[in-house]
């Protein structure tokens, strides 16, 4: 359930009511909004306890939470969260654009790829350093040495890092490195990761599981921000189906229907969600038109040698086509990019 204060409600009546909350064996989430202060009440048995918590001193109202996601849903929060982390701005109007090689192979190949996304107007430097991969034999990064060289480009270019993160054994050691934790699809439900990248507290970039509903994403989301993280930024990168004549099937209709069930900004992955470099630029433009607040793109200095998803990466002259189709379509939904 979540407490809803009065408007005007003293900082000391908030804080009377989450020691209160805490007391009754609840876990408080307050939630400091423009137009009103809400506190998340969140535990089993929640409801016995209503009646006690709207005697409470500046309280105006006490309501259920309805969805099964409770600090995700838009009951608890009306606002949408804006993400704002070094050069990176996601949500308020502003289209965050992260773009980088798949995996970081060596200095060269990331730091030239860094500097050709600047130059087109990425506000964000992707890559791998842990590369979770199918097969046992493929690639499967760099690890810490490919997190220093991730950390050289930031210091050379001044975008924002965001990276994945694999293991809860390695929160930390990435943490370390940079400024977004990445949980990948196949990660999506690997609930201790989540615990951990929420008690971290950096922000946190969550993919939706190939065959993961709209729900469980959020679920998963929930598990970020249930351990003190609000920064949690939803990324839809497509699903499977029966469909072959893409990778996986890029259902942008996710981003609306999040947009009207969450406060957590949404992220389009349209490399993964294509897996053809020819649809990317359009599906990117699409993602934009239908909302999304951010995009993750594979840009690769030479994608016919890369060590991972060449046929889905972009050379840094479509990267930069891309930016002007995108930066078209946003200007005409009132966007920033």
């Amino acid at each position: 359930m979540i407490v809803v204060m009065k408007k005007g409600a003293s900082r000391e009546e908030i804080q009377h009511i989450i020691e209160r909350v805490e007391a009754l064996g609840l876990k408080a989430h307050p939630i400091f909004g423009t137009e009103r202060t809400v506190i998340a009440a969140i535990g089993e048995k929640r409801d016995e306890h209503r009646q006690s918590l709207e005697s409470g001193p500046g309280v105006a109202e006490v309501v259920p939470i309805l969805a099964p996601y409770k600090v995700a849903s838009r009951e608890v929060k009306a606002e949408s969260t804006v993400i704002r982390v070094g050069s990176l701005t996601v949500g308020d109007a502003h289209v965050g654009m992260i773009a980088g090689p798949c995996s970081v192979e060596n200095e060269e190949q990331t730091l030239s790829t860094a500097r050709a996304v600047k130059a087109a107007g990425a506000t964000a430097l992707r890559g791998g350093a842990f590369k979770p991969r199918t097969s046992p034999y493929s690639f499967q990064g760099l690890k810490e040495d490919g997190l220093k060289i991730l950390a050289t480009a930031r210091a050379e270019t001044g975008l924002a890092v965001v990276t994945e993160v694999m293991s809860e054994n390695d929160v930390k050691l990435v943490a370390r490195y940079a400024d977004v934790l990445q949980i990948g699809a196949r990660n999506m439900q690997n609930y201790r990761l989540l615990e951990a990248v929420g008690g971290e507290g950096k922000p946190v970039l969550l993919k939706r599981g190939p065959s993961a509903s709209l729900d469980e994403l959020l679920l998963a989301a929930e598990y970020v921000l249930n351990a003190g993280n609000p920064n949690v930024m939803l990324c839809e990168r497509g699903i499977r189906t029966f469909e072959s004549h893409t990778r996986f099937s890029l259902a942008l209709a996710s981003v609306p229907y999040l947009h009207d069930r969450t406060h957590l900004p949404v992220v389009v992955d349209p490399s993964h969600g294509t897996g053809h470099t020819a649809l990317v630029a359009r599906m990117a433009a699409a993602s934009i038109a239908a909302g999304a607040d951010g995009l993750i793109i594979e840009v690769h200095p030479d994608p016919e040698t890369a060590l991972s998803d060449g046929y889905q990466s972009l050379t840094f002259k479509q990267f930069v086509d891309l930016m002007i189709l995108c930066r078209k379509v946003a200007a005409a939904m009132d966007r920033l990019i």
